[in-house]
Formats: C-alpha cells, sequence, structure tokens
C-alpha cells in the first residue's frame, strides 16, 4: 500500500485555480501599504489578458494562504523590441503574515523559475515612500537601475 507523502514543510506556490481564487483575492496587505501594490483581484484581470506573459501565484504555508506574487517573463519593457525583460510584477503578502521570510520566498521563487527559463536578472518596480518596499528589494540585493517605469523606481537583482 502506498501514500501520498505529507507536502515539505515551508512555504510553497500553487496555481490560481477555482480552487485557489477566493482565497488568492482574499489576501490584501496592510493599509498603508496599499499605494504601493495594487489589490489581487486587479493583477487576476492582468493575468487574464496577459497569458502568455504574467505568472500569478498563490503562496501557501501548510493550508495557510500567506500572500500572492505574479510575475512576467519576456516582456518587451520598451514596447519597440529592443529591452526584454523578466521580472517581479506583483507582490502581496497578507497583513497578519509579513516579517516571516514570506516575500523573501517569493522573490528566490520568482529567481528559480526565470533561471530555470535561461534569464540571468530579476526586474522589479516599486513606490518609494516610508511604507513603500525599498528597504525589501534592496535588502536583498536588487540595485536601482535609474529608471522610471510609470513613476516607480525600477531595480534589478543580477542572478548567480
Amino acid at each position: 500500500m502506498t501514500t501520498n507523502p505529507a507536502p515539505s514543510p515551508g512555504p510553497r506556490l500553487e496555481e490560481i485555480t477555482p480552487a485557489t481564487f477566493e482565497a488568492a483575492v482574499g489576501i490584501q496587505v496592510r493599509p498603508d501599504q496599499e499605494f504601493a501594490v495594487s489589490p489581487v483581484m486587479k493583477s487576476l484581470a492582468e493575468a487574464y489578458v496577459r497569458p502568455g506573459t504574467a505568472w500569478p501565484r498563490l503562496i501557501v504555508d501548510e493550508d495557510r494562504p500567506v500572500g500572492f506574487l505574479m510575475a512576467f517573463f519576456d516582456i518587451d519593457w520598451h514596447l519597440d523590441g529592443s529591452v526584454i525583460r523578466s521580472g517581479l510584477w506583483r507582490l502581496n503578502i497578507a497583513a497578519d503574515q509579513q516579517g516571516r521570510g514570506y516575500g523573501r520566498f517569493a522573490v528566490e521563487s520568482v529567481a528559480a523559475e526565470i533561471r530555470r527559463r535561461g534569464g540571468t536578472e530579476l526586474y522589479v518596480t516599486w513606490h518609494e515612500g516610508p511604507s513603500g518596499p525599498a528597504k525589501f528589494y534592496l535588502g536583498l540585493g536588487f540595485r536601482r537601475t535609474g529608471e522610471l517605469s510609470e513613476g516607480e523606481t525600477v531595480g534589478v537583482l543580477q542572478l548567480p
């Protein structure tokens, strides 16, 4: 008789499916962070209209939804074919789950997927401000590129 192995301890990514949809749209950041990241519902709508580009995932720890991420792969950054990039499009960690390593896990997961696809850089954009995520991204090794994208700072992480 065989049994299914228990899920490995620690966070994991799950696809957004009818079974995980409600959990995903229920993820809410702290009120002081809402200026810096779109709600999950908007991200899922964008993923729906960009199915070849967007990679939405629910972050789950054991059976608890703790966050949401959406990555992008091989987009035409300048809309002229001159610059192709991959990176983290959205990161929403539930307000009561912040500070537990889930954001780092999300970035590492996207980095691993970009490497798997042959990429060597992970891009992200963020809103500056006292409750924005600049300190988080810079602490993970991202560096500012000097660019702005729709008013947001652009950062890049070199992937080994």
